[in-house]
Formats: C-alpha cells, structure tokens, sequence
C-alpha cells in the first residue's frame, strides 16, 4: 500500500485510511457511474445519489455526491459524530431509497440540466453509448420508475462495488456501513465512433478544445503540463491572441488517460489560435521539448506529492483505482519515477497523443491542412425502402426500411438501424427523433414528409422498447422551427436540441442553388433575346408594305407569348429561391 495510506477494512468494504489532523473527511466511492448506463435510461445514477443524500437534510457540517463517468461519490467533513451519522444515513438510503422523493428528485435533476453544458468531445469520440454519454441530456429520468431505481441500486451501490476512504487521526468508532452484497463491476467498455484519427470537428464556439487518450503514466501527466505552458507562452504571452490557455489530466483508471487543452479565442482571432495551437503539438510531436520547461512541471508534481496533505489529497483518486483493480502505488516509487522522466519520455506521449488526438475547432474553420481527418457526419450507406420526399422541395428524402431510417440528399445520407439505436425519442405530437449507437441522428417529421400512420407505428415497433423515451410536448416555438424546415441529420449532442449537424441538408441545398442558378441565366437569356426579337418586329413590321395590319398584329401577340413562356421559368426560380 502507498505510504502514508493505509488498507484496512469495514463491514466488508475495503478501507483506505490517511492519517490527518483537523477535520474528519471520509469518502464513500462506487463504481458505477454515467458510463455504465445507456441514453434512454440515462441519469438514473444521479438519480439514484441524490435520492440517497436526502436524508441528510440540511447538515451543518459539509458534505455532498458526485456522479462521474464510471465512479460516483459520496463524501462529508466534520467531526467524528458526524462522520458516522452521514455515511450511515447514505448506506440506510441506499437500502431504502425515499421513493416519496423521486417526481420532486426529477424535477431537481432537470433544473440542474438546464444550467449544465456538456462538452461534446465525448461524444464525438465514443459515440452515443458508454463516455459519450457525459454529453447527453439525462432523457431517462423522466420516465424511471421507482422499481427500476430500487433495481439499479440494488446492483451498483453495493458492500463489494465499494472501497471507502477516511482522513482523520483514527477511523472513527461505532462506523457501520450497512449494503447488500454484491459484485465488483468491471470498467466500461470503451468505445469509438472515430473512423480514424487525429480527427477534428467544427462547433460554434470561439475556441479551439483538443483530447487524447494516451497510456495513463506519469509521462503523460508531464506532458500534459509542458503542454499548458507551450500553449500559454505562443498564444497568451507571445501573440497575444488567447486570454485562458491550459490543459488538463484525467485518468480514465483502465490503465489510459485523456488529455484535454483549451484556448479561447476573440472571433477575429480564431484563425491565429488555431494556427498558433496546431504549431505547439507539432513542435511537442517533433521533439522540441524545452529541459526548463520539463523541470518546472516535474517541481510542481514533486511538491504535490510531497506536501503535508499529499495523502489525503490523493485518497479519492486511490479509491477509484481499488475499484478498478489497480492498487494505489506507493509514494517514494511515483516520485523515482517523475525524477527518471527526461524529454524523450514526454516526447513519445505526444507522439501517441497525435494519433488519438480529436481537435474542436471554431465554427467553419477546418484543420485537414493540419493533417486532421474530419469526423464523420453522414454514413457511409443508406438503407432500402419506402423513400418519402419532403414537403417542402428544399429538403432531403427520407427513407424508411425494414433495418432503419435513412435521410438522403444526393450522395450523402445519414442512417440509423433499429439494431443499433441507442434512444428513440418520441413526441405526442408525432414527432420522433433515433439516435444511433454511432451519435448520429435522423428526425422524422411524419407532416414534412407525409409519412402515414402506419409507417409510424412500424419505426415505433421495430427499436426496442427499451431504448424509447416518452418526452413531453414541445414548445410551440420548437415545432414552428421543425415545421419551418426539413428534419436533421448528424451528431445529435448534449443541449436539448442538440450541436446537430446539417450536412446532408446543406449539400443538397448548395447542388439545388447551383441548379436554380444555371437554369436562371439560360431562360433569362432566351427570354432577353426574344423579347429583343419581338420588340423589333413590333417597331418595325408594321412598316412592312407586304404585311397586311392583321398578320403583323398577329405575328406580333405570337411573338410575346413566346417571350412571356420563356420569362415564366426565370421568374419561377427566382421565387423558389427568395422563399428559400
């Protein structure tokens, strides 16, 4: 066991105990988390914490929950008395969850939402399922019912998915930590929805956003440091063109680790920070490392492992790695080995950084000319079937299978298998939104496609029952917008509605203004040049000694309808595109 952290045990569940003075801190820590749930059913995790914590009341001591992507917490500061009334209380609840709670419990969580903005990295990387669902809205607390919460519980939050962590000068006396038995749950499994890699994706915000996943070791935890300061140097202290400039580690406790970087970025600036970014990872990936820069990350760790709180500090991070059958290393071999780091050693990392890297760049900047493939938002296929044309002329064809959905336009689709729909969200209105294991969406609007009932019923029928949500009616300015447009297709992300895509939709418009423009110019040329020929006619037959009155004013109205046929098509699409 690490020093100054000791392993110990109570009423079953493995024990971590740091010696400390002051306040008691303690920490109970499962491994469950929002990874292990799927997107119809996500949130109950968070759920199931925050109906677990309600008990407590309001405490004058501290304490709290947190639900990350494969742990969630339970942790309290105060003293010892208190220590053992509020991991009591967390260990009551979970056997008996207050059930009386759970509408008003939901009704938290969806305010809490509203004000949380998920990034969408996660996503883009591992797809609708397992660490991509940290991008997700919560869909699935709406309709959780209270079986379902007493089942999810019962499995996770139990003595041997557990390891609990105490700070303070002795555990404290008359502790019970009464859970059911269980088991002790694997990590997530990983998944991915990059074709390749470094791969990159434009989003409306002004910065640039960069992850990695890379071996979790302490070189990579270097890297990430002489990362920040590169970036801070060339793009704060040098251009002048980013006010925040940073990175940052997190282990995913599978024995891997993301590294992220940030660097904001002023509208007219973004062109700079995106240059100025991709030439910090390519001066790190080419081995231009600075010693002094290596030296003082490396100081900064040193100091933390060696501070007088080091113990305490990394107790919540041990705990997860007893969870993930990785045994917390000892002090003295985690600091021989951040001494033995040189550059070369970070080198490799961003070497192996640059092949999982997954860069967010500004609204319409693309990063190919860096080397970055874009992250797909179509499919590569389109399934077989009834094909519905939209309403509206402008928009993309749906097509309706016995596999899937398919909206198309041109070459480019973007399809969703009943196999492999992660949620299907459904509206009173009609309205139905799958969203496919890969992250990408399509939306069937039955009124912008004249989709019948029948149809309807067939896509509700062939995803499984499990992966349906039920979601309220939307406001009436959302289906206004839906009814004012073609449906979507793409990555369906974290907000309400979504960071969506709409390539399919913008490809087919673009061939259609080109069309509109090519068929503009020939009839406005035919019809320019006739009416000329009219016109002449007009002005000068009349004249004409051989032309009787009645056949000139004959030939002359011929000529002006011809003239008026040829206008109507030129007029016609400059209509369509106007109401376009």
């Amino acid at each position: 066991m690490s020093q100054g952290i000791h392993h110990t045990e109570v009423d079953g569940i493995p024990t971590l105990f740091a010696y400390a003075t002051g306040p008691m801190r303690a920490g109970l820590v499962f491994r469950v988390g929002v990874a292990d749930e799927t997107l119809a059913g996500a949130g109950i995790t968070h759920l199931v914490e925050h109906l677990a914590l309600h008990r407590q009341g309001l405490a004058d001591y501290h304490f709290n929950g947190a639900t990350k992507a494969a742990f969630t917490h339970f942790h309290v500061e105060g003293a010892e008395h208190e220590i053992v009334a509020y991991l009591d209380g967390v260990c009551t609840s979970l056997l008996d969850l207050p059930m009386e709670r759970l509408e008003t419990e939901k009704e938290i969580l969806r305010t809490e939402e509203a004000s949380r903005e998920p990034g969408q990295l996660p996503l883009w990387r591992y797809g609708a399922q397992g660490y991509g669902l940290v991008s997700y809205p919560e869909w699935g607390v709406r309709g959780l019912r209270p079986d379902d919460v007493r089942e999810w519980a019962g499995t996770w939050f139990t003595r041997d998915n557990a390891v609990l962590w105490i700070a303070g000068e002795r555990l404290p006396a008359g502790l019970s930590l009464k859970l059911p038995a269980g088991q002790r749950r694997p990590m997530p499994a990983v998944t991915s929805a990059l074709p390749t890699a470094p791969a990159y994706f434009s989003d409306g915000k002004g910065g640039v956003l960069l992850d990695a996943v890379v071996t979790d070791t302490t070189a990579a935890r270097l890297y990430a440091g002489v990362l920040e300061r590169e970036l801070s140097r060339s793009l704060r202290q040098e251009g002048g063109y980013s006010y925040t400039a940073a990175s940052d580690y997190t282990s995913r406790r599978d024995g891997f680790a993301t590294v992220t970087a940030f660097a904001d970025a002023l509208p007219a600036k973004q062109d700079a920070v995106l240059g100025g970014f991709v030439d910090v990872l390519v001066g790190l990936q080419v081995g231009r490392i600075a010693q002094a820069d290596l030296e003082a990350v490396r100081g900064r760790s040193d100091a933390t492992l060696t501070a007088p709180d080091a113990a305490v500090r990394r107790l919540p991070g041990a705990a997860e790695e007893l969870l993930a059958h990785r045994p917390p290393r000892g002090l003295d071999e985690l600091r021989a080995e951040l001494w033995a780091m040189t550059p070369q050693h970070v080198h490799a990392v961003a070497l192996e950084a640059a092949g999982t890297a997954l860069l967010q760049a500004p609204s319409g900047h693309r990063a190919d000319w860096a080397g970055y493939t874009a992250a797909p938002t179509t499919s590569s296929y389109a399934v077989t079937g009834t094909r519905f044309e939209a309403v509206r002329k402008d928009g993309p064809a749906m097509v309706v299978g016995g596999e899937g959905v398919s909206l198309t336009a041109g070459g480019e689709a973007a399809t969703v298998l009943y196999r492999a729909c992660a949620a299907l969200l459904s509206w009173p209105d009609g309205g139905r939104r799958l969203i496919g294991t890969d992250g990408l969406s399509v939306e069937v609007e039955p009124g912008e496609y004249g989709i019948d009932a029948h149809t309807m019923a067939t896509i509700d029928a062939a995803v499984h029952p499990s992966a349906v949500v039920q979601l309220p009616p939307r406001q009436r300015q959302q289906q206004q917008r839906r009814q004012g447009g073609a449906a979507v297709a793409g990555q369906a992300g974290g907000s309400g509605a979504g960071q969506q895509i709409q390539q399919v939709q913008r490809k087919a418009s673009a061939r259609r203004t080109g069309g509109q423009t090519a068929m503009l110019v020939i009839f406005g040329l035919l019809a320019g040049l006739w009416s000329l020929l009219a016109l002449s006619y007009t002005v000068f037959g009349a004249s004409d000694p051989e032309t009787s009155t009645g056949e000139w004013a004959a030939l002359t109205v011929f000529l002006w309808a011809v003239g008026a046929l040829l206008a109507w098509p030129a007029v016609r699409v400059v209509r369509s595109t106007r109401r376009g």
